[in-house]
């Protein structure tokens, strides 16, 4: 017999060998015909403890065996104590395990239309799911539309998904003696001589897989085959030329339809086309990809985030530097980009007295100014911050608009301090990445903890030290209430970091700002600073970036607003249109009144009609449009049209203003 304890705390003993559908079954017969997949996690010896809310380990078609909290197909046989969860279609983890379950049914229907194909791995993700495949001939749309069709048959047969294993050497050998060069490069890397490997059969289709899926075909409801793309196999451009597929699943036709009215919605804010639109940036292909050049308009912008940044790091005692865009390749090497980070760095340049790189990280250069002078622990901490451009190479099919370039301005800042002053200097940049946050207008984000590997030769630094430091940053998340996740293996080769991820307006995650820990540079670079005891001491290092960087901030935010920017981010933040050419007069008088209180005006003097003009201003998302006539010159007053609100109404001039300094004063999101 072994226990099983439920959410509700109480326990069951059954016999080894029982499943969660046995369990489910005899709790409610609906709560079986419901249930998607169990979540199991060990019980401790000293006693029973409860599956946590947030803790969930989603399942991975390939990885390491968990050892702890997984979950499991509804068959699963139990074979110790568990704490046992049964997920039904509302839970998060359930949608992945359904999507993968998708990608198994396009699978299928693939090689019953196309058998000479050759399967890769096939994923949830986020939105939906892919399969990478092999085939020399590319797929048509009419291909996808017949992929669909025949998913559709095979969920109508209600195929089982029934898990098997089998010993490793006997699916390495049915593998290749069938061609199928991808699943025997993942039996090789993610299981070991003398294993069992599992496979997932529905029909009769079989695949190499770790799981968990839901009971048969027949739970893959509602599915759409999205699109086709190339990738390479491995990443690597020396390699086949794979086709990714990619599709969506959902548990009912009303999910799926909202999904494609959001994705709808995600079109209509894409920062590529209402960049082009608002005329705010463009990238030029003489020049080269992954590069931007800011128009007057996105100029605009970015002077007032950068404006506003400057100014907040300066009031939270930050000092502004500057450092050169390359440096030489041996400093590199000191600081440990060279071996760590080089395959993201641009080639060496060659000039008079050495190799010189261009920098993809300024806290070298920051570094060597904290080194140029002595210090002592009255001057901790140090607090250096610069807006400084840096270039990264990143390969040309990942570039991105704003979101993923190749040179970028990093609004970048290094604390040097004593170990004493570490935690509250954490604290602080995390209440500054709060304030950026919701200055901007973003309400909610979440926040992730990125540990080491040790097992990973990546990371540099004692175990002690990494313990030390991933302490801290837990310490001051705990003890500010702020939730977070632990991403094992993801830190820095240097630290670990806090990742904040904000949430826009569509519910999407970005992430943006970080925080890190960092004792590894300060001991590379041999810095030091004097101790109250008269001695030299190290000092210890925290990385932020808030923005992240100024270009994907600025994607983020176009798309965050659709480009309907607030009044004080607006480029063109007040439209004047004089109803005829008698009144431009007075419309001069107005723009010289607005901008003498500080607003950014532009003046539509063209003779054409009054409504092109402010269809115009419309258009380009200007926050207010103000109409002048023989009324409004009369009694020095401005007839007012809001954005998304329309006509307001005349009011006089004066009040006008006093209305838009207040929007500008509190950095209002509405008008």
């Amino acid at each position: 017999m072994i226990r099983i304890q439920l959410p509700d705390g109480s326990v069951r003993e059954v016999p080894r060998g029982t499943t969660p559908l046995d369990i489910a079954t005899s709790i409610s017969p609906r709560l079986a015909a419901v249930v998607v997949v169990a979540r199991i996690r060990p019980l401790s010896a000293q006693g029973i403890t409860a599956i946590s809310d947030e803790a969930a380990s989603e399942a991975t078609m390939y990885g390491a065996a968990q050892t702890g909290e997984r979950l499991v197909d509804l068959s699963a046989p139990l074979t110790e104590d568990v704490a046992l969860e049964l997920l039904k279609e509302n839970d998060e983890a359930a949608l992945r395990v359904v999507r993968h379950s998708a990608a198994h049914v396009m699978a299928t229907a693939i090689l019953e239309l196309f058998p000479e194909t050759k399967l890769g791995h096939g994923p949830a993700t986020d939105a939906g799911f892919f399969y990478d495949v092999y085939r020399e001939t590319p797929f048509s749309d009419e291909d996808l539309a017949a992929i669909e069709k025949r998913m559709a048959e095979v969920v109508a047969r209600d195929e089982k998904f029934v898990r098997e294993e089998e010993p490793r050497e006997k699916g390495l050998s049915d593998y290749e003696s069938q061609g199928e060069f991808m699943k025997v490069h993942f039996i090789e890397k993610f299981t070991q001589p003398g294993e069992e490997i599992s496979l997932y059969r529905n029909g009769t289709f079989t695949d190499f897989c770790r799981g968990p899926h839901v009971p048969s075909t027949a739970r893959v409801k509602a599915f759409k085959v999205i699109s086709v793309a190339g990738a390479y196999w491995l990443g690597d451009e020396k390699n086949q030329q794979l086709q990714r597929i990619y599709g969506t699943a959902f548990f009912n036709a009303k999910d799926l339809d909202a999904h494609f009215k959001r994705l709808e919605e995600i079109k209509a804010r894409d920062h590529r086309v209402l960049g082009k639109q608002l005329d705010l940036y463009s990238i030029q292909e003489v020049a080269g990809s992954g590069l931007i050049f800011w128009h007057p308009r996105g100029g605009l912008i970015r002077k007032t985030m950068e404006d506003w940044m400057r100014n907040e790091c300066i009031r939270r005692g930050y000092e502004m530097v500057y450092t050169p865009h390359i440096m030489r390749r041996e400093m590199w090497k000191i600081s440990g980009h060279e071996e760590n980070y080089g395959e993201n760095m641009y080639p060496a340049m060659e000039l008079d007295d050495a190799e010189y790189r261009l920098k993809p990280m300024n806290c070298p250069g920051h570094i060597l100014i904290y080194r140029n002078s002595p210090k002592s622990y009255r001057d901790l901490p140090v607090r250096y911050a610069e807006l400084g451009n840096v270039y990264r190479y990143e390969r040309s099919g990942t570039m991105h608009g704003l979101l993923r370039v190749r040179g970028f301005t990093q609004d970048d800042a290094h604390i040097f301090c004593t170990p004493e002053q570490i935690e509250d200097e954490i604290a602080g940049c995390i209440d500054f990445a709060e304030s950026v946050l919701k200055t901007f207008g973003f309400e909610e984000f979440k926040v992730e903890l990125s540990t080491w590997d040790p097992a990973d030769k990546k990371f540099i630094g004692s175990a002690e030290k990494w313990d030390g430091a991933v302490g801290s940053l837990t310490k001051v998340l705990d003890s500010k209430g702020i939730p977070y996740k632990t991403i094992p293996g993801e830190a820095a080769f240097y630290g670990p970091k806090i990742d904040i991820k904000l949430v826009d307006v569509l519910g999407r995650m970005w992430q943006l700002s970080t925080v890190q820990f960092d004792w590894n540079l300060p001991a590379r670079f041999d810095l030091s600073y004097k101790g109250e005891d008269g001695e030299l001491h190290q000092p210890v290092m925290v990385h932020r970036a808030l923005f992240g960087s100024v270009e994907r901030f600025f994607g983020v935010l176009i798309e965050h607003y659709a480009g309907a920017f607030p009044l004080w981010l607006a480029p063109v933040q007040i439209g004047l249109v004089p109803i005829s050419e008698k009144h431009l007069e007075y419309a001069e008088k107005v723009k010289a009144q607005l901008e003498a209180a500080g607003l950014r005006v532009e003046l539509d003097a063209r003779n054409e009609k009054m409504n092109a003009k402010i269809r115009e201003f419309t258009l380009q998302k200007v926050p207010f449009v103000l109409i002048m006539g023989d009324k409004e010159a009369n009694t020095e007053s401005v007839s007012v049209r809001t954005r998304g609100k329309g006509d307001e109404g005349s009011v006089t001039l004066g009040d006008f203003i006093a209305r838009a300094q207040g929007l500008l004063t509190t950095r209002a999101v509405g008008l």
